[in-house]
């Protein structure tokens, strides 16, 4: 159960990532209220995670996850260009991720 609400809160963290950009410096209500719920919600769950996975694993684990789909919406929506170098370093780093996992 700790690895799925790990995962969850990795998703909530690119939430928050997201979120916080769209918010402009908060000065957009609504971006800034989707940041702080995510936040929330995303450091609640790596909290709980980590009572029964070890930090540095549910950190790295977390920020993966985060990253990964902060870079891919990005890629898909935000206008970030997209480059084969760049979908390999992201498969790379899901390979991290599932490696951490995998030996845990």
């Amino acid at each position: 159960m700790s690895w799925i609400i790990l995962i969850i809160s990795g998703v909530f963290e690119a939430v928050w990532a997201i979120a916080l950009g769209a918010s402009e410096g908060f000065t957009k209500l609504v971006p800034s209220i989707v940041f702080g719920g995510g936040l929330i919600v995303s450091m609640v769950g790596l909290a709980w995670a980590m009572k029964e996975i070890p930090t540095g694993t549910a950190y790295a684990v977390w920020v993966g996850i985060g990253a990964t789909l902060a870079v891919a919406y990005g890629m898909i929506f935000g206008g970030e260009s997209i480059s084969p170098i760049k979908i390999v370093l992201i498969v790379g780093l899901v390979g991290c991720v599932i490696g951490l996992k995998a030996v845990n």
